[in-house]
C-alpha cells in the first residue's frame, strides 16, 4: 500500500473496549489506515470478563490491527478503574508522546439488558440497571478525564462517543430504562465535549452502527456466521438491513482521515450516513442505512424493501 493510501502514518489512537464487535472493527480500520492503535478491554487470553466470552481477546484484535497495516498495541485495561486508565494513558504519554484518536466504545453491557424490553423501571432489577450505567457511561467519563490532556495537546485531535442510534433515533424511548440512558448519555457527552475541544482544535462526535453483526448477534441470536448472515432473515426479515463490524470501523477511519472532521463536531452520526457522505462500503460493496430504515418502514410504516436502503 502506498504512503498515500495510510493517512493515518504516524499517528496514535487509543480505542477503547476493543476486544470484539464495533470496538474490534474500529481499531482494525485504523490500522488500514495506518495508524498505530492501543487497544483495550478486560478479556484477555488469561483472564475472561463478566461478559463472559472467551473467544474474542484484545490481544487478538491487536494482531489484526498489526495485520491490517497498523500497529496494535493491547493493553488490558478495566475502564472503571481510573488508576488502570491513568496508567494506561500515562504509558501511551511515555512510549509515544502524543494522542491523535480516542474512541471511546467501552460497554459490556448487554447480558445486564432485559431482552424482552417490557419490564417497567421499578420492576428491574436496580443493582443490574446501575451496573449497566456504570458500564455504558461511567467508564466513557473517567477515560475521556484522563486521555483528554493528552489529546488536546495539539489541535486536530478526535474523540469519537460511540453509542447505540443517532440523537434523532433516540428521541424514542428505547423501552428498556437505564439502557434508554446507557446508549443517550454518550450523545450528549460528544456535544458537551465537542463545546469544550472547540477552542482548542479538537473535535467531538458521537458515532453509532446501524443493526451491527456483532459476533455475539451472529453466533447467540440468530445462530449464524459473517458467511450465511443472510439465513438469520428467516428468523427476522428487518435483519436484511444489517451491517458487518467493518462498517462502522471504516466510519470511524474515515472521521479520524478528514481535515475537516471539524464540520462533525458535537453531532451524531451513523455508520450508514458516514457511508455516503464519504463513499465507503461494507464488505460486500452496499451502503446500508439501518437507522433511516428502522425509523421509516419500520416504525414509520413506510412501504418498502430492505434493498431501497442498502
Amino acid at each position: 500500500m502506498k504512503q498515500q493510501d495510510k493517512p493515518l502514518t504516524g499517528r496514535i489512537a487509543l480505542v477503547a473496549g476493543a476486544t470484539r464487535g464495533a470496538g474490534r472493527a474500529m481499531a482494525v480500520e485504523l490500522g488500514v489506515a495506518g495508524a498505530t492503535v492501543y487497544v483495550t478491554g478486560r478479556t484477555t487470553r488469561s483472564t475472561v470478563s463478566e461478559v463472559g466470552r472467551a473467544t474474542e481477546t484484545i490481544e487478538e484484535t491487536a494482531e489484526l490491527v498489526t495485520a491490517a497495516g497498523g500497529e496494535g498495541v493491547a493493553v488490558p485495561t478495566d475502564h472503571l478503574e481510573s488508576e488502570q486508565v491513568k496508567a494506561l494513558v500515562d504509558q501511551i504519554d511515555r512510549e509515544r508522546g502524543r494522542l491523535d484518536v480516542l474512541v471511546n466504545d467501552v460497554w459490556g453491557g448487554d447480558h445486564l439488558l432485559d431482552l424482552a424490553f417490557a419490564t417497567r423501571m421499578w420492576d428491574l432489577d436496580l443493582d443490574g440497571g446501575l451496573r449497566m450505567l456504570r458500564l455504558g457511561v461511567e467508564t466513557h467519563i473517567i477515560t475521556a478525564h484522563h486521555a483528554l490532556a493528552l489529546l488536546t495537546r495539539r489541535p486536530g485531535g478526535l474523540v469519537i462517543e460511540v453509542t447505540d442510534g443517532t440523537k434523532e433515533f433516540n428521541r424514542r424511548y428505547r423501552e428498556s430504562f437505564f439502557y434508554d440512558l446507557a446508549k443517550v448519555a454518550p450523545i450528549r457527552m460528544a456535544y458537551a465535549l465537542g463545546e469544550e475541544l472547540r477552542e482548542l482544535g479538537c473535535t467531538a462526535v458521537s458515532l453509532t452502527p446501524g443493526w451491527l453483526r456483532s459476533e455475539a448477534m451472529l453466533d447467540t441470536h440468530f445462530k449464524v456466521t459473517e458467511e450465511n448472515w443472510r439465513d438469520g432473515i428467516k428468523k427476522d426479515p428487518h435483519f436484511a438491513i444489517s451491517e458487518s463490524p467493518t462498517l462502522i470501523g471504516r466510519a470511524a477511519a474515515a472521521l479520524a482521515s478528514d481535515p475537516d472532521v471539524a464540520r462533525w463536531n458535537g453531532q451524531s452520526v451513523s455508520s450508514g450516513q458516514l457511508a455516503r457522505e464519504y463513499g465507503f462500503t461494507d464488505t460486500d460493496g452496499s451502503q446500508p442505512d439501518a437507522i433511516a430504515y428502522i425509523m421509516e418502514v419500520v416504525q414509520g410504516g413506510k412501504d418498502a424493501d430492505a434493498s431501497e436502503y442498502r
